[in-house]
């Protein structure tokens, strides 16, 4: 059996699937790769380039104490995921079925990014309380069901496509997250008059990408649901499923020890993860905050930075099955490095009144240009813009062929497990490097410090990942 992609080339092959069946039909593999279209727009506009903004400049209203408790409410959500993933990972494979965790995991952060519109500038502290709340909850629905959407991977191809598959969806999830970015943008931010009537004054279109996130996960994951093929019933129940799940996720952890070549390559990921998302996390801060860029402007910038990271994680897939998951991974994590090393380099201290100069590139010099100048119009914007997209090339495949590499290391039997540890490697420590950037931030009184902070993270993930072997691990006699 086997079919095609957009492009006439082959999405899988004659073999067998990693867990020893025949590989899913397109369009299984094609709706399966369509939850990532149906999750970005979260990731995309809420935690990162219109929401979150908008909660700590005008709904909180102090843009560090702001700051100060989104990353509360995200150590709190990171927590909740590094505690309970394996636990949802040994779970399934114990019940059998994913579709349903999903579903259920789903509708969790529907109803919770729907409550997002109730985030009205200026908010009193309960208020603000319970909005964190919404934001943890949407996380938790969206981290858990991601978690058994990636347990479905190795039952859809031939080992020889899972890069290629996983890659396509990165690319899906990414092009997802720049149609509603450009939606927003032109239909809410950017009119004088946006869609539905709504009010700029009350800041109605921030808040509306909360509901928006909703509906848009509501049509665009029915598709997984009725047409991919789910693992068989295993005839167990809730509980039973639990308890099972949790003796085997004992057992995981207690022969780690069994599985070094995986425990290395888990503990590598959990630490570059942790850099490159908090590349992400502070770009656009550190944007607004050196060069003054609006939400439009960043939103500007989002759509580029979307747009390479789509291409990034398509070419990336197919990079993935030519040369493996280890090389691409190494490549990767090597051009984050530089690209996060380029943004260090730009200096802006000067207010350009006074003829002071600043620097890109740690030692060329520019004119800082007057406000109101535009957008992208200044040597250093241009340099940053330039890294920028890096950042999106590069990080495309560095998630994609993680993901991929976990089926290739670990045994079949234990995909769910491992998945489960894989977000686990993802989550247990994504505060440390948010914590380091606010603290060196704060100590230094400098951004460009604090951002320097996550070069840390990548080197390290990235000199431990090289002595990872990329071979699949027989379980322990």
């Amino acid at each position: 059996m086997t079919a095609a992609d957009e492009s006439g080339n082959d999405i899988q092959d004659d073999g067998l699937t990693v867990t020893g069946v025949m590989p899913a039909p397109r369009l299984g593999q094609f709706s399966w790769a369509l939850f990532d279209w149906a999750n970005q727009p979260y990731f995309t506009l809420v935690t990162t380039f219109i929401f979150a903004p908008y909660f700590t400049s005008h709904v909180v209203g102090n843009a560090i104490r702001g700051q100060e408790l989104w990353g509360y409410g995200q150590a709190v959500a990171g927590l909740c995921i590094a505690l309970l993933s394996p636990v949802m990972g040994a779970m399934a494979d114990a019940s059998g079925p994913r579709k349903p965790w999903i579903l259920a995991f789903q509708a969790l952060c529907v109803v919770a990014c729907a409550g997002l519109w109730l985030a009205v500038p200026g908010a009193g502290e309960r208020d603000l309380i319970l909005i964190l709340g919404l934001v943890v909850l949407a996380s938790l629905g969206a981290e858990f069901a991601t978690v058994f959407n990636n347990a479905m991977l190795p039952g859809l191809v031939s080992q020889a496509r899972l890069g290629r598959l996983s890659g396509y969806a990165w690319a899906l999830g990414y092009l997802g997250g720049l149609v509603s970015l450009g939606f927003v943008l032109g239909g809410f931010s950017l009119p004088e008059v946006p869609l539905f009537g709504l009010d700029k004054a009350s800041h109605e279109h921030d808040r509306m990408v909360g509901p928006l996130s909703a509906s848009w996960m509501i049509i665009f994951i029915m598709p997984l649901m009725l047409f991919t093929p789910d693992a068989p019933a295993s005839g167990m129940g809730a509980a039973r499923a639990a308890r099972q799940g949790l003796r085997q996720l004992a057992g995981t952890l207690g022969s780690l020890r069994h599985y070094r070549n995986v425990m290395l390559f888990l503990i590598a990921r959990m630490i570059y993860f942790d850099g490159l998302s908090a590349v992400f996390a502070f770009g656009g801060i550190y944007a607004a905050g050196i060069f003054g860029w609006t939400t439009t402007n960043l939103g500007v910038f989002g759509i580029i930075l979307i747009i390479f990271a789509a291409i990034g994680a398509f070419v990336g897939g197919r990079l993935d099955d030519r040369i493996g998951s280890k090389r691409t991974i190494l490549l990767a994590v090597a051009g984050l490095i530089v690209a996060t090393l380029g943004i260090v380099s730009i200096t802006v201290d000067g207010l350009g009144s006074d003829g002071r100069r600043d620097t890109v590139l740690f030692f060329i010099q520019y004119a800082v240009a007057p406000p109101g100048e535009g957008m992208f119009t200044t040597l250093a914007e241009q340099i940053f813009l330039v890294f920028g997209i890096m950042i999106g090339i590069f990080g495309g495949p560095a998630q994609a062929a993680s993901r991929t590499m976990v089926s290739r290391l670990v045994p079949v039997d234990k995909i769910g497990e491992f998945y489960g540890l894989y977000a686990l490697s993802g989550k247990a420590t994504a505060f440390i490097a948010p914590l380091a950037v606010g603290l060196i931030t704060g100590m230094t009184q400098s951004q460009r410090a604090g951002i320097a902070a996550i070069l840390v993270f990548l080197t390290l993930g990235l000199l431990l990942m090289l002595p990872v072997r990329e071979e699949r691990a027989n379980r322990p006699a």
